[in-house]
Formats: C-alpha cells, structure tokens, sequence
C-alpha cells in the first residue's frame, strides 16, 4: 500500500529538513534511493521507494547496503546534488509529489518525488525545469533528459474524488516501539515487516502478465508452424508422381495434360518433355523436404523455449524473496539467456537498446555515440540499418540470420523503433530507408556517426501502439 497525501503531508511535517544538507546518495535497487542528510535534529536517512503498491517516502533506521556497482541514477546524484541544501520541502496540493528545492554552489534544482503507484519517479531538473536526469527513464511520457517537467498543479480544495485517512497500526507492531513513536518510525517499521509481501504480491502480477503474453505468442507461433508442417508432408506425393511418370514414359505424349492411372490423375506440362515433367516433380520433393525439416527444426526449438518460458514462470511464482524475482525478471526468460550465451552474441557492455524479436535481435542506439559504437563494434556488413529520413534520430539495425531473409513483421517492428526514437515521433508516421550495413559510407570529418547509405530502400511506417507495448516485453 502506497502513502496517500495525508499521510506525505504528516511525514514531511516530522522529518523538518528545511536547512539541512544531503551528505551521500546511496541507490539500493533500481528503484529505492536513500538520501543521508544532517540538519539541526542530526543525521536522518530518508528512504525513498518507487515500488509498485509501496510508493513512499520516509525515515528509516535500517541499514543501508550499496551495490556491489554504483547505479547510474545515484552516480548523477553524487555529482549534482551531495552537499547540496534544502532551501525547502514541500507536497504538491495533495498530487502526492514531493518537491525539493536545493541549493548547490550557488545552483538551484529541484527534485521531484512522484509518488504514484505504478507511475512513480524520481526527477531532478533546473531552474528552469529542463529535465536533467530522471531514475525512471520514460521515453513515451518525455521523461529523459532535455525534456520539460511538467509538474501537477497545485490545489489540495475539491481535488480529491477519495476521503483519504492516516492509517491505523496493528498492535503487535506498535509494541515493539516507543510509546509515543512518530508516524515515520511506525510506517518504517510497518514496511519493514510487510512491505515485502507487498512488493512480492506485485512483482508476481507483473511476471505473469509478462510471461503469460511471451508464452501466448510463442503458442500461436508454434501452431502456424505446426500448419505449415502439414502442409509440407505431402511431399512424399511429390515423389511418387516423378517416380510413376518416369515408370510410364512409353505411355505419356508431349501435348497430354494429365496421366490417368492406378485410380489417380498427374498433372502434366504439355508444353514439356514427360522427363523434364518427372525432374520438376522431384525439385518440389526435395524443396518440400528440406523446408519440412527446417519447419520442424524451429518446432523443435519453439517448444524448448515454451518449455523453459513455462518453467521460469513457475519459479517466479514460488519464489519468496522479492529481491530474487526482481532478478529473474530483469535478467529476462531461461531461454533467452542460454541463447545468448551460446552464440557468444550477450555482451554487457552493447549500448543502446535491445529486443530480441521472435528470436531476431534489434539495436537501437539512443544518441550519435551510441549510433556510433553500435556501428564500429556490434554489427556486421551484411546486417540492416535504419533510420528515419529526413529527421534526426536514433540508427536501428536487425542483426542478420545465416540463409535467412528478414521477415516482414520484424521489418515493421525495427521501423516503428526507428520513427518513434527519432525527431519524427510526434508525426506518429513518417518514412524510413534501410539498406545493408556494408552500404553505408562514413563522411570524412563529420560529426560522430554520421553515415551516407547506398543502395537503400523505403519504408513507410505508421507507429503502431499495440506493437511499441509488445516490444517492451522483448527488451532484453
């Protein structure tokens, strides 16, 4: 249960930061931050959660563990706002976002903590409200840096559809503190002993809705497959009817269009010889053959995957610790994992962003550098580039598959990637050329990874909602 605005409005009037200066940032997860602050009343940690269903902001007595890799967020923190003063800390109306008003070498910021359930973040901007870094990067509502920060508008009067109270306590956690405990050490100690099951119920609800989409499409990929196995298992026909037209040679006219015999009709070529007919049939057979095969090969591998996906889902499910099911969940499916490791295709340190679509895997660099280093380091010549034409943005490459042709769908999915990281979004359509990695020329002293294609082609794309929301379950 995340706190309601009565309940920020009491914490904030306890904690009394205003004058007192943050002395370190410590990042526990992807989305808990602890600020250690000394004012007047001492040293103070303040526990700032983003959690779904456990959105809060509070005082706390535990100890605070670091990571064994300092998280980008709190690298950016450490920078722009230690030792910086709180001039002022204040809630929104009742919007439940707390704002910060930080003094650093005669710099102003802001800090704003949004406490909304399944929509919360932490974000620091300027003066002039220009997003400098956010914990939450979130593209699709422009909050990356750069962007504004548009914050609610104050008005506690009327704004609240829902009577909100302070909660109440159980007895069993209120003996264990002092008689007359503040609310900030009964909501630490309530989340200390339940903000677990909490934060475990959620994590739980989100990897089934993850997994149970992943393994839909995985079904109903393996059932097309499946259709298309049957209809190449007639190719034993293929076969049989080469076989009987060059048993019947003596029988067959150039001219005739069918053989009639032992009960069924062969189609004939009349304007071919019957044996050029019989070497026709025997290419469908092996064409035919070979596609079974490779049909079947993917079946194979399609059902291992499902396997794994099914399996991983039910340790999710069992797990007890929330910390261990947010790793499964960032480290992403079984299948996905073993996949990578034995290409050799996994590489930590790739920039940019990664989706690996129905076993296609897509790059999108963020910025020119990461373009740039995609280009230089992770694909190869005959791999696909795209871009948006005509505006600046984001390059986007398919990795290609030995003897495999890039299907239509990932095409789709790699140009909607394209249009909606480029100048382009907000057209929501726009067109993008793709061609070759090997068809790209470098411009001598230009800016960073600035290419000139060669040999491209066009692409008109429409952004497509329902497939960018199937994407982020492919991010890997």
């Amino acid at each position: 249960m995340s706190l309601n605005w009565k309940e920020i409005d009491l914490i904030l009037d306890e904690l009394k930061l205003e004058g007192a200066r943050i002395q370190k940032v410590i990042q526990n997860t992807f989305d808990v931050i602890t600020l250690c602050i000394y004012g007047k009343e001492g040293a103070k940690n303040i526990l700032i959660s983003l959690s779904p269903n456990a959105c809060r902001l509070h005082e706390t007595t535990q100890i605070i563990s670091k990571t064994a890799k300092p998280l980008r967020f709190a690298q950016f923190l450490s920078s722009k706002i230690v030792n910086s003063r709180i001039e002022q800390i204040s809630q929104l109306g009742d919007n439940r976002i707390v704002c910060l008003n930080l003094c650093h070498n005669e710099k102003t910021y802001f800090m704003y903590i949004r406490l909304w359930t399944n929509a919360a973040n932490v974000i620091v901007t300027d003066e002039e409200n220009n997003i400098l870094d956010a914990m939450k990067r979130l593209p699709k509502k422009r909050e990356i840096t750069g962007a504004k920060f548009y914050k609610e508008i104050p008005g506690r009067q009327g704004t609240s559809k829902k009577e909100y109270d302070i909660r109440e306590f159980p007895n069993e956690l209120l003996a264990d503190l002092p008689e007359h405990a503040s609310f900030n050490q009964k909501i630490d100690a309530w989340y200390r002993q339940y903000g677990d099951v909490v934060s475990l119920d959620t994590l739980k609800e989100n990897a089934c809705r993850r997994y149970e989409n992943r393994i839909d499409r995985l079904k109903l990929s393996l059932d097309k497959l499946k259709a298309k196995e049957q209809d190449f298992e007639t190719a034993e026909k293929l076969k049989e009817y080469g076989d009987t037209i060059l048993s019947n040679l003596v029988n067959i006219k150039q001219g005739d269009e069918w053989l009639e015999i032992d009960g069924f009709s062969i189609k004939l070529d009349k304007q071919k010889k019957p044996a050029i007919i019989a070497q026709d049939y025997y290419k469908q057979y092996r064409k035919a053959k070979k596609g079974l095969e490779e049909i079947q090969k993917e079946i194979e591998k399609g059902e291992k995957e499902l396997a794994d996906l099914e399996q991983t889902l039910k340790e999710l499910l069992i797990e007890a610790n929330p910390q261990h099911v947010k790793k499964l969940l960032k480290a992403g499916n079984k299948a996905d994992i073993k996949t990578f490791a034995a290409k050799g295709k996994h590489d930590v340190k790739r920039p940019g962003l990664s989706f690996l679509r129905k076993d296609w895997l897509i790059l999108v660099g963020r910025d020119a550098s990461e373009n740039d280093v995609l280009l230089r380091r992770h694909v190869r010549g005959n791999d696909l580039w795209l871009h948006a034409r005509d505006f600046s943005g984001s390059y986007v490459f398919i990795r290609q598959k030995p003897g495999k042709t890039v299907p239509l769908d990932i095409l789709l999915d790699a140009g909607n990637l394209a249009i909606f990281y480029s100048k382009a979004r907000n057209n929501r359509e726009g067109n993008v050329f793709y061609t070759q990695v090997k068809y790209l020329r470098r411009v001598k002293d230009g800016p960073k990874g600035l290419v000139i294609p060669t040999q491209e082609k066009n692409l008109f794309i429409k952004v497509e909602e329902k497939r960018l929301n199937e994407m982020e379950y492919d991010r890997i």
